[in-house]
C-alpha cells in the first residue's frame, strides 16, 4: 500500500490524447473518476484502446487523488446521493498494486463527506483480507465491488488469468459481516472463446458467491478490430458496433445454464440495485422483457419507483447544462423518454440518473427485446 503511481508534469498531461484528459467523464453505469492511467494486464479487447491509451502500462496520475475526487464532485453532472460514480474503470485497474492506495483515498475521501451515491469498482486483480476489512468500514457511500471474469484461456486475448478475480469474489462475498456488496461481472462472453456448456457451468457456480450477477457481452470497436487484425488474433464478429454484441442464442444459452438462479440480471445496474435492496437506478423497469430474470421482490421496487416524467420536467432538469440547450423531447411511453439535440451521451446519462428513467437519443434506437445492445446475432425485431 506504499506503492504510489508517478505524477505526470502539467506538460506530460497537455501532451495526452484529448479524451484522456477528460479526467471526469460520464459513462452508461456513472460517472466515471480516471486520474490514474496505464494497465500492465494487456486484455486485448480493453477499451482503452478508444481513448488513445492501448500503449501506456504503466499507470500514471494525472493529478492527485484529492484534486481528482473535488474535481469529480464540483462538476456539473454530480448530484449528491443521486449520481452513480465508478472509480478508474477506464484506464486501469484500481487493484494493481500501484494504483490500490488511490482507490482508497477516493473511497475514503467520498465517504468522509456524508455522500450515499453508489461506487462502482470494477476489478480482475487480486484484493486482499486486509482491504476487504478497511472497505467494510466505509459507512455512507454504497460501494459495491464488480469482479470481471471471463474464463478465457486464450493467453492472447486475456494474458491475466480470470482465477484470479474469481478467488477475490470467493474471499470478498465469504466475509460476515460486510457493508459492501459484491457482483459476478461475467464479461466478456464471446461466441467460440468462452461459451461451451463447461464456461457456463462454472460461471454459474462461482456465481453462489456473490450478491447479483451480470452478463454481458464484447466492445468490439473499430480500433479494437483494428488491433486484433494488426496481431492476427482471432476475430470475435466480422463487424464492429457501438452497442456490446451478445449474440441471441448466447443470450438464451445463459438464461438456460442460469435457470435456477434468482440473481441474475442483464444490466449492471439492475444488478447493483438488486445487490442494495434498492431500485434501479436506470430505471429500467419501462422496458419489461429486460425484467423477465428479475426476483418478484425487485420487480415491485422497481415499479412503485417507477414514474414517466414530463416534458416539462425533462426540460427542467435539462437546464442545468448548458450543452443541452438543444434538446427535444420527441416521444414519451411508459418504456423511455426519447430525446434529441444532444451533441453527446454525457448529458442523456445526466438526465436518465436525475430522472431514475430510461432517456433514449432518437438517432440510435433500441430496438424490442434486444436489451440495448448490438444488432450482430439477432433477428429483425420491431424498434
Amino acid at each position: 500500500m506504499r506503492t504510489a503511481v508517478p505524477l505526470l508534469t502539467q506538460e506530460q498531461v497537455d501532451q495526452l490524447p484529448d479524451r484522456a484528459r477528460e479526467v471526469v467523464e460520464y459513462r452508461k453505469s456513472g460517472l466515471s473518476l480516471n486520474h490514474i492511467q496505464g494497465c500492465p494486464l494487456d486484455c486485448a479487447y480493453c477499451i482503452r484502446h478508444t481513448y488513445g491509451l492501448w500503449d501506456q502500462r504503466q499507470p500514471r496520475a494525472l493529478m492527485s487523488d484529492g484534486e481528482a475526487v473535488e474535481e469529480l464532485v464540483s462538476h456539473r453532472y454530480f448530484q449528491p446521493h443521486v449520481t452513480p460514480v465508478q472509480v478508474f474503470n477506464r484506464a486501469t485497474d484500481p487493484f494493481l498494486p500501484a494504483v490500490k492506495r488511490h482507490t482508497f483515498a477516493v473511497l475514503e475521501d467520498l465517504d468522509s463527506r456524508g455522500f450515499t451515491n453508489h461506487v462502482l469498482v470494477i476489478t480482475r486483480h487480486q484484493v486482499e483480507a486486509e482491504e476487504l476489512q478497511r472497505l467494510n468500514r466505509i459507512r455512507n457511500i454504497r460501494l459495491t465491488l464488480l469482479f470481471t471474469y471471463s474464463g478465457i484461456d486464450d493467453k492472447r486475448i486475456e494474458p491475466y488469468p480470470s482465477s484470479v478475480a474469481a478467488e477475490s469474489l470467493k474471499l470478498a462475498g465469504g466475509a460476515r459481516p460486510r457493508r459492501y456488496r459484491t457482483i459476478l461481472y461475467w464479461r466478456p462472453l464471446v461466441p467460440g472463446l468462452n461459451d461451451t456448456d463447461e464456461h457456463l457451468k462454472t460461471a454459474y457456480e462461482l456465481s453462489r458467491h456473490a450478491d447479483a450477477t451480470v452478463f454481458t457481452g464484447i466492445f468490439y470497436r473499430d480500433q479494437i478490430a483494428a488491433y486484433y487484425k494488426a496481431n492476427g488474433l482471432p476475430e470475435p464478429y466480422g463487424d464492429t458496433a457501438r452497442r456490446k454484441i451478445v449474440p441471441e442464442t448466447l443470450e438464451q444459452r445463459v438464461l438456460a445454464a442460469f435457470i435456477e438462479s434468482t440473481s441474475l440480471f442483464r444490466k449492471t445496474s439492475c444488478a447493483v440495485a438488486y445487490a442494495h435492496g434498492l431500485p434501479d437506478y436506470n430505471g429500467h423497469y419501462g422496458i419489461r422483457e429486460l425484467c423477465d430474470v428479475c426476483p418478484i421482490n425487485q420487480l415491485n421496487l422497481c415499479r412503485r419507483a417507477h414514474q414517466a416524467p414530463t416534458a416539462e420536467r425533462i426540460h427542467e432538469v435539462a437546464r442545468a447544462l448548458p450543452e443541452a440547450r438543444g434538446l427535444k423531447v420527441v416521444d414519451i411511453t411508459e418504456r423511455a423518454a426519447v430525446v434529441s439535440g444532444l451533441d453527446t451521451e454525457q448529458p442523456r446519462y445526466y438526465l436518465q440518473h436525475a430522472l431514475r428513467f430510461q432517456v433514449h437519443d432518437a438517432r440510435h434506437p433500441h430496438h424490442a427485446h434486444r436489451h440495448g445492445r448490438a444488432d450482430i446475432g439477432w433477428k429483425d425485431t420491431t424498434p
